[in-house]
């Protein structure tokens, strides 16, 4: 595959942190003549910046419709459920929380949300594996030790294995439509 020809031979390309001089090259020239066409928006602005980073610096940092700054609980609340009910379609999720990106909101999940998500799912997991698996005392264990020993007076059976497995009374348990299934085949 040959290379595309831009026009232009080597520029050299920033790489790298944006200054505040290039900030404003770019949001004056956005003003002016709007935001399209990137790659020329690139060269015509005079920044020595790649078309993509231009663009992504514009809708990521640039626009004055942007809400920067701390994520309220609100919003927090709204990520995390919107996550659980679409994934990691972080477009989708920002188009529902008004100013915020997909960037913004994507690197706020990655940074502070799963952390904190992982951390209840641990806490709850030790929490039920103590409720469900109940701490031995001594008087447990000498129940124990009685009922092995064969000395289970104390315990009261209220069950019947013969009771237990005795299906005479219930019939063919619902299976007609076995009988249906197989007339259905001849």
């Amino acid at each position: 595959m040959a290379p595309k020809k831009d026009g232009v031979s080597k520029r050299f390309m920033n790489k790298g942190a944006w200054t505040a001089e290039e900030d404003r090259k770019l949001a004056e020239y956005i003003e002016i003549h709007g935001a399209k066409r990137w790659k020329a928006i690139a060269i015509k602005a005079g920044l020595n910046r790649c078309g993509k980073s231009c663009r992504l610096r514009w809708l990521n940092y640039l626009r004055p419709n942007i809400k920067r700054g701390n994520i309220s609980d609100e919003e927090e609340d709204l990520i995390l459920r919107l996550h659980k009910l679409l994934g990691n379609r972080w477009s989708l999720i920002a188009g529902r929380l008004p100013g915020r990106t997909d960037n913004e909101i994507k690197n706020y999940w990655n940074s502070h949300l799963s952390k904190t998500i992982k951390q209840k799912e641990r806490t709850e997991e030790t929490s039920t594996s103590e409720q469900t698996m109940p701490q031995k005392t001594w008087d447990t264990v000498q129940m124990e030790e009685e009922v092995v020993k064969g000395n289970d007076d104390n315990f009261e059976h209220s069950f019947d294995v013969n009771e237990f497995f005795d299906f005479s009374t219930q019939g063919c348990f619902g299976l007609e439509w076995v009988n249906k299934f197989l007339e259905l085949d001849h």
